[in-house]
């Protein structure tokens, strides 16, 4: 007697099944974006976390064709797909084309890759999970990594309070650009997310939007609080919520402007700043860095 026949019928970009430690929050995000983006799409996506726990040999959790890129390089391989699939008449069909990188492969070595995928104007949305450090090969430090954080390659110790210098600014880096659209998100806001993607969905040309994923891990809180943690990061303002539009901020998220403290005295990589009047001194500082952006953008009032 045969085996009976299977099917199984891909409505989702993004499925069940994969293996993203508990609590993840770059998971739920990549399920936010897919959601919206749904099975009529190609995605590039750079070696990191999401690659690893999406596609363990031989499974996948991916309801679309995909494209595992180097950690460098995503950026132009969605724009080779993206000029493929026009040559091919695909694109207006509707078919839209992804390029996913964590914050490491893309503030750090792809940020030459992703700057020329602007600069040609390729018609891709480009997404960055940024959980600020290198989580998937040890909690290096990366561009991303916040002022006073301690990572594997930034420790804090005797001679040390952590990562001394600030986050570095790519979405207001790819805004100077010029491309069309460029947005920030949380993953803490499930409604914000999904409205930015279909957002940028709707605009031609390149579109980069960046998500703030917390990771229980590399941060060191209970993995059953990374929404509170991700909501706490753009209540204090250290994570502001902002579009833009062709260069020009077009829209911010107000926020209740908690102490940044709230955030910080949570997570194991900031314990330290609590510890010494030189730690509290670091905690004051990263304080005035979010009142900078509360300032910059208007986050309150």
């Amino acid at each position: 007697m045969s085996a009976p026949e299977f099917t199984y019928e891909i409505t989702r970009g993004f499925l069940p099944g994969h293996r993203a430690c508990a609590g993840c929050g770059q998971a739920t995000a990549i399920r936010l974006v897919m959601e919206v983006v749904g099975p009529k799409a190609v995605a590039a996506n750079a070696t990191g976390c999401l690659e690893v726990f999406s596609t363990p040999h031989p499974e996948s959790a991916w309801g679309i064709p995909w494209i595992h890129s180097l950690f460098e390089n995503q950026a132009a391989v969605a724009s080779g797909i993206e000029a493929a699939l026009k040559k091919q008449g695909k694109l207006a069909e509707g078919v839209k084309v992804l390029a996913f990188g964590g914050d490491g492969g893309t503030l750090d070595i792809g940020f030459g890759a992703l700057s020329g995928m602007f600069e040609r104007g390729h018609d891709v949305l480009y997404v960055c999970m940024d959980n600020e450090a290198y989580m998937n090969t040890g909690v290096q430090r990366s561009g991303s990594t916040p002022f006073g954080a301690s990572t594997t390659t930034s420790p804090a110790g005797r001679r040390s309070f952590g990562e001394d210098r600030p986050k570095k600014d790519l979405p207001a880096i790819a805004a100077a650009h010029g491309i069309p659209y460029v947005a920030t998100a949380s993953v803490s806001l499930f409604a914000d997310v999904r409205r930015k993607v279909k957002k940028a969905l709707g605009i031609y040309g390149p579109r980069y939007i960046q998500i703030h994923v917390p990771c229980p891990r590399g941060w060191g809180y209970d993995e059953k609080l990374s929404l509170d943690v991700g909501r706490q990061a753009v209540e204090c303002g250290l994570y502001p919520l902002v579009e833009w539009e062709s260069g020009k901020v077009t829209r911010v998220r107000k926020i209740k402007k908690v102490p940044v403290e709230e955030y910080l005295k949570g997570q194991r990589r900031f314990r330290h700043l609590f510890r010494t009047e030189e730690g509290k001194a670091q905690i004051a500082h990263i304080q005035e860095l979010a009142d900078e952006n509360i300032e910059k953008y208007g986050l309150v009032g």
